[in-house]
């Protein structure tokens, strides 16, 4: 190839894929929560280059025709220019029960922790638990991953592998525990220890400080109501309530908890996840009771305005 030749070189396009995964992303941000996200953010700044971008493209076209997630293990097939999809190998470091058993006693330190997990979703300071427990959750440089692609590229990670890693960063948008998975512990090995069935304490600390915060509610002083008026005309007008009479009224902090405890809808059909398609619904639900409690109708917010 000649120097002129090489400027007027344009790359091949991969072969179409049928029934490939694409990314759902069609433009901007490649993943919706904060810990898909930050796997992106943990990957791009490897400083990979192009390929990363390259990858991105392939994702949103769909060249990633199959992937699988086991522990410490991602194993893909993308298709590229040539007529058979390139093999893809991803391995990542599981940590030890040791290690595990570490972060799960952190985990069990705070209710939240637990509650927002059994809920099945990732709690915003998930990382500083690993941290605490001297590991951590997502790789933190660039040879915390173990990669390889049949591809005649030499360049590791090249443009394919980049494309397996936005897809992974898409299902674990899906499935927060799938991180937990390529870290060497299964969603239903974590419940259960977050719940105690593997023997664990978890539970136990979970209950107690319940039971703390219920004694704290019960050291309260009880409210006595005034005795009826003898006065006809006084009883019926009433008196009014004290702002505190419902007791402390807050929006969830987690959203549709028994829906995500429910897992995957399997005669749902929608071309959307069902679990995005209510968020909003339930979201909305809890905004208008906190509006009703407080004693703000739709009529006084059109007046108000």
């Amino acid at each position: 190839m000649g120097k002129w030749d090489y400027y007027n070189y344009t790359p091949a396009s991969p072969r179409e894929v049928k029934g490939g995964i694409k990314s759902q992303s069609k433009r901007g941000a490649m993943s919706k929560n904060w810990w898909a996200k930050r796997w992106n953010q943990v990957l791009e700044s490897f400083n990979i280059g192009a390929r990363l971008s390259r990858g991105r493209a392939y994702a949103r076209k769909g060249q990633v025709a199959s992937i699988d997630i086991k522990k410490g293990e991602v194993t893909s097939k993308v298709q590229g220019t040539r007529a058979k999809p390139y093999k893809i190998e991803i391995k990542m470091k599981v940590l030890t029960t040791a290690e595990w058993q570490k972060v799960i006693d952190v985990l069990c330190s705070e209710a939240i922790f637990v509650a927002k997990l059994l809920a099945g979703e990732m709690p915003q300071d998930i990382e500083e638990v690993f941290a605490k427990a001297g590991v951590s959750l997502f790789p933190e440089r660039e040879n915390d991953l173990e990669t390889d692609c049949s591809c005649p590229d030499w360049s590791n990670p090249c443009k394919h592998i980049a494309a397996v890693y936005y897809i992974l960063g898409q299902e674990f948008d899906r499935d927060p525990f799938l991180i937990f998975k390529l870290r060497g512990l299964e969603r239903e090995e974590l419940l259960a220890e977050l719940t105690g069935r593997s023997g664990a304490t978890c539970e136990e600390r979970v209950q107690a400080q319940t039971q703390s915060e219920q004694e704290k509610l019960e050291e309260q002083p009880e409210f006595k109501p005034e005795e009826l008026s003898a006065a006809p005309d006084k009883f019926w007008r009433g008196a009014e309530l004290p702002h505190d009479f419902l007791g402390d009224t807050e929006v969830p902090k987690a959203r549709a908890v028994l829906l995500k405890q429910l897992g995957d809808f399997p005669f749902w059909r929608g071309q959307d996840d069902l679990t995005e398609v209510l968020e909003p619904v339930y979201f909305k639900a809890s905004s208008y009771g906190m509006k009703f409690v407080a004693g703000i109708f739709e009529n006084d917010e059109k007046e108000d305005e």
